[in-house]
């Protein structure tokens, strides 16, 4: 018996994009544990790449969480599944729009804020209402967030507040549950990662490879190692962390003052 018991339970992937996206690397991993997925997606595009992916009997529901016809959508088709019961959910959707650039903060769009809002945090609401008759009373519902939230990077724009609210819905959302079930919140802080969607974000690559220097491993975190943790925690393995938001960043966070940054910041010769 694998040690995260996952065979034959029901998970809900929801924010596909790709192959090099975390939703991906989650989904492979708990295929190869012997969960069953449903998945949810964006788009028909989406919905059409992820097809060539994975065995056809699986699941492919279309949702838009901008469109609140699209979450009824939603709702209307887990209702199909007949004696549906979720064991776990995971929420990997993201969304800014830059195609302006970057702007100062107080500068910020409010249609682009309260677009990125809806798509990045308040979704997880929504979804996690939708999906409340669904849920096994002790299921785990983990979202993608990311390490820190109090670093004003300014290449990330707007959306380090936003994520900001990601992980206090996470802690809401864990009590608000509580109420009638044991059902478990929890995010994953990640540090930078190399996909397709932190490529759109313009001057990332710089400070990638800043972060890079930054881990005590001087090797940048990997979307692999992401999906491990967001797998942990959605299996019962996890069952006394709730509410919680846990970094994984290979010690970026903890190595401000590594010689070799320092010393290349300050222009000194070793």
């Amino acid at each position: 018996m694998s040690f995260l018991n996952l065979s034959g339970k029901t998970f809900l992937v929801v924010g596909f994009a790709n192959r090099k996206s975390v939703a991906w690397s989650v989904s492979k991993l708990l295929e190869q544990e012997g969960a069953n997925l449903i998945y949810c997606v964006r788009s028909q595009a989406r919905k059409e790449q992820l097809e060539k992916l994975i065995p056809a009997d699986r699941e492919i529901f279309i949702c838009d969480f901008e469109k609140e016809e699209d979450l009824h959508g939603l709702e209307r088709s887990l209702l199909s599944l007949p004696n549906l019961q979720l064991s776990g959910i995971l929420h990997s959707i993201a969304f800014a729009n830059y195609t302006d650039g970057l702007k100062p903060f107080h500068e910020t769009n409010r249609q682009d804020f309260l677009q990125a809002t809806q798509i990045s945090s308040f979704s997880l609401v929504e979804l996690s209402r939708i999906c409340k008759p669904f849920l096994h009373p002790d299921a785990s519902v983990v979202t993608i967030g990311i390490s820190s939230t109090d670093v004003t990077a300014e290449n990330y724009g707007y959306m380090a507040p936003i994520k900001a609210s990601l992980e206090a819905s996470v802690r809401y959302l864990a009590k608000s549950f509580s109420k009638d079930c044991s059902v478990r919140f929890n995010s994953v802080n990640a540090g930078p990662l190399k996909t397709s969607a932190s490529a759109g974000i313009p001057g990332y690559l710089v400070n990638y490879l800043y972060a890079e220097k930054l881990t005590f491993r001087k090797k940048a975190l990997q979307t692999e190692e992401v999906a491990n943790l967001a797998v942990f925690l959605l299996s019962s393995k996890s069952s006394g962390i709730n509410g919680q938001g846990i970094v994984i960043d290979a010690g970026m966070g903890l190595n401000y003052f590594d010689q070799e940054v320092v010393s290349s910041a300050m222009n000194l010769k070793k």
